[in-house]
Formats: C-alpha cells, sequence, structure tokens
C-alpha cells in the first residue's frame, strides 16, 4: 500500500496520471545521496474511505496501523500485488543519479541539482514522476541486482 492526498507533502496518484498497471518506485533524499526504497505495480487507487472493504484481512490490519495517517489528509490508497521488499539501503550509483531522466507532456528532463555525482538538493524530486523508459529500466535492474551483481556499466552501492 501507498498513501497519496491533495498537498504537495503528500501528493494524489490520481492527479499525476497514476494508472493499474504502472509501476511505482518510491524514492528518498539523504546526505547527497538518492535511495531506491523498491518497486511495486498498481492494481488499483481507491478512496481511503474505500479501501478496508477491498483489502485481504492482513492488508486491512495493515491499514488500520496506519489510520493516523488520515489526520494528515491521506485521501487516496494506492494498491497491488507484493513489490519488492522495503529497502533502505539501495543506493543509485553517482553515474546513473547524473543521467536519470524524467519525462512529462513537456519533455524530457534530467534530475536538477546533481554535481559530481551527488545530490546537491532534492527539490526536483518532490512529487510524483513519471521516469524515462531508460531511467525506469536502469533503477529496475539496480532494484533487481541489490541482491547479485551491479547493472551493467555501474559499481554496486552497497560497495561505497
Amino acid at each position: 500500500m501507498l498513501f497519496g492526498g491533495p498537498h504537495q507533502s503528500l501528493p494524489s496518484f490520481r492527479r499525476a496520471g497514476v494508472e493499474a498497471g504502472d509501476r511505482i518506485v518510491p524514492l528518498r533524499a539523504r546526505r547527497g545521496r538518492l535511495h531506491v526504497l523498491g518497486t511495486m505495480e498498481v492494481a488499483r487507487i481507491l478512496p481511503y474511505e474505500d479501501a478496508g472493504q477491498d483489502l485481504a484481512d492482513d492488508d486491512y490490519t495493515k491499514l488500520l496501523h496506519w489510520k493516523p495517517l488520515k489526520t494528515g489528509c491521506v485521501s487516496e490508497v494506492l494498491i497491488g500485488p507484493p513489490g519488492s521488499v522495503l529497502d533502505f539501503d539501495t543506493t543509485v550509483p553517482p553515474k546513473l543519479l547524473e543521467q536519470l531522466t524524467f519525462t512529462s507532456r513537456r519533455g524530457e528532463r534530467q534530475l536538477k541539482h546533481v554535481e559530481d555525482g551527488r545530490l546537491l538538493r532534492s527539490i526536483s524530486l518532490q512529487g510524483i514522476y513519471r521516469l524515462a523508459p531508460t531511467s525506469a529500466a536502469a533503477l529496475r535492474q539496480l532494484i533487481l541486482d541489490v541482491s547479485t551483481d551491479p547493472p551493467p556499466g555501474f559499481h554496486s552501492p552497497r560497495a561505497d
């Protein structure tokens, strides 16, 4: 489950154009590095109030655990099949960070505020953005390779 809402601090998946079948890749910026937390395929986006009746018992229990989020303006719940393991240790290698590209109706743009393989500011990451196909494939490969070999052309993020 992932949660969305109407505010910048908790953006709406629906407004961002997320649909069933899309793959979500949550990211975290910390101390000049970008971390890939995992990946999840979208099955449905439900209003928060309706999510409980569509969830399996185990997942409903998890939703109840996150009930305090409702006071923080959660309005939607993104549901999908089990995704990758949530991992806070997978770091995007500097070379990939410099090449990371997003796409929108206005065209493609690279990640801003990256210098010498370090993320100086995270402002261009705040929100929900669609990755360009090559960047999406590279991040997906990074997630798959965390426990095995690094993606071709990149060093292992755990070797830093």
